[in-house]
Parts: C-alpha cells; sequence; structure tokens
C-alpha cells in the first residue's frame, strides 16, 4: 500500500454543501474508486481557510492514475466544480503533500 496526501480548495461558505454531497456520494463513483485501488479515503476540511486535506492508500497495483478519464469522476468533477477551485476541466486543484513523517 502506498500513502497518498493532498489538498483542494473550497469556496467560501459551501462547507456543508460539500460534506452533504460526500454524505451522499454516488454508489458508482466509489465502486469505480476501489476498482481503481483506492482504500481508506478520508477529506478534511480547515474550516479557517477553506483547506481541503484528502488522505488516501493505494494498493500497489492501483490505476489511479487513469481516474481523471473515467466518466463517472468527470461527472462528479462537473458536479463539483461550483464549490471547488477547479482547472479548465473541472478537475480539482489539488497539490500533492510530501509525506515527512509516518508512524504505524
Amino acid at each position: 500500500m502506498r500513502r497518498n496526501a493532498f489538498t483542494m480548495k473550497l469556496k467560501p461558505g459551501f462547507e456543508e454543501e460539500y460534506k452533504r454531497r460526500h454524505d451522499e456520494i454516488w454508489p458508482e463513483l466509489a465502486r469505480e474508486l476501489e476498482a481503481a485501488g483506492v482504500r481508506d479515503y478520508s477529506i478534511y476540511l480547515d474550516e479557517e481557510s477553506g483547506t481541503l486535506f484528502a488522505f488516501q492508500k493505494l494498493t500497489d497495483d492501483n490505476s489511479a492514475d487513469s481516474l481523471p478519464q473515467n466518466p463517472v469522476v468527470r461527472k462528479w468533477w462537473d458536479y463539483m466544480a461550483d464549490i471547488m477551485e477547479v482547472n479548465a476541466d473541472n478537475s480539482p486543484v489539488e497539490k500533492p503533500l510530501r509525506e515527512v513523517f509516518h508512524m504505524d
């Protein structure tokens, strides 16, 4: 398993809407993430800055790099684009984070 972490940015005032949408995550999206080898996926919110911190584990044989081409993922991005900072293709603006400490 490989650990992966990144940040994204929520637009101001959409904290509850972001949580609501994720509480109702589409089953087909969850299936696609799992099929791609995404496990133990959590997203945290820094309410002061609107920064979202995402953490996930990826299986050794994951295909997560192909998720941006998946139609379900792209539909989710379109659905979330009004409440997050996004790129031209509606993918979330992500900032990868480098792991500097880990303890099991």
